[in-house]
């Protein structure tokens, strides 16, 4: 079996990165900040090139939806073994307002223009943390799916996958093409080497246009406020447990 494999490759700001919310309450500062492929779906990338080496997967294709930027994350799943990118090139102002929803639909289109056989995706994005796009595109498509995988295996033409439930680990079986998302523990992804980084750049990128894909972008939805947390209030020390049952009391906590 020579399965082609596409792993989503979303751009967002690096974990490490402090988040600060706009002047004008309308989104998170991005300009000037630190982006980089989003972790889960680094982990993606690494389970398909994992796939490749065991001889199950044939081809790798990653995929980007958004501004030119996304083009060097791509440019990262390249280096890291992925043999072709695809950026679906979509302007800021649009990709901001953007949902799931529309996401799994650009998404959907390229695996049928592709002949796509797994789709690989991060369980979910640090950014928005909806953990909905990989269900929405199975739903697209009409596949099968598997989430929060930790570990994942091909057999003959089914996907067995490991993935942990609230009561420990639960093993399921689904039949391909489907749809699998990737958890932290399924591995450690590598580290793109120089030679491999300069391979990169002469790997086939395609550009594409969400409108060439039949994609609907028009705004479903408006931020109206984005908001810091609140700050936590500080604690105090209490000198006995006498102490602390009153102060619970008048918080209404005992």
């Amino acid at each position: 079996m020579s399965l082609r494999i596409l792993v989503g490759c979303k751009r967002v700001i690096d974990y490490a990165v402090k988040i600060r919310v706009k002047p004008d309450k309308t989104g998170v500062v991005t300009e000037g900040v630190k982006h980089s492929m989003n972790p889960f779906d680094e982990i993606a990338v690494e389970e398909a090139i994992r796939l490749k080496e065991k001889k199950v997967a044939g081809e790798i294709i990653a995929l980007s939806c958004g501004p030119s930027q996304c083009q060097e994350t791509l440019r990262t799943a390249l280096a890291m073994g992925a043999d072709k990118a695809i950026h679906v090139e979509i302007p800021s102002k649009e990709y901001d307002a953007l949902q799931p929803f529309q996401i799994s639909k650009i998404i959907a289109a390229v695996v049928k223009k592709e002949n796509i056989d797994l789709l690989l995706l991060g369980k979910q994005a640090i950014d928005d943390d909806c953990n909905q796009t990989a269900q929405m595109t199975a739903a697209q498509l009409l596949w099968p799916q598997a989430t929060f995988a930790s570990k994942l295996d091909i057999e003959k033409n089914f996907a067995l996958v490991r993935r942990e439930v609230d009561g420990g680990l639960e093993t399921i079986k689904v039949k391909l093409p489907a749809v699998v998302t990737a958890d932290l523990r399924l591995n450690e992804p590598r580290y793109a080497t120089l030679p491999n980084i300069m391979k990169a750049k002469k790997k086939p990128l395609v550009k594409l246009l969400a409108s060439s894909l039949g994609v609907d972008l028009t705004a479903r939805q408006e931020v109206v406020s984005v908001e810091d947390p609140p700050v936590r209030k500080s604690g105090h020390k209490v000198e006995s447990v006498e102490e602390l049952v009153k102060d619970l009391k008048k918080l209404g906590l005992a």
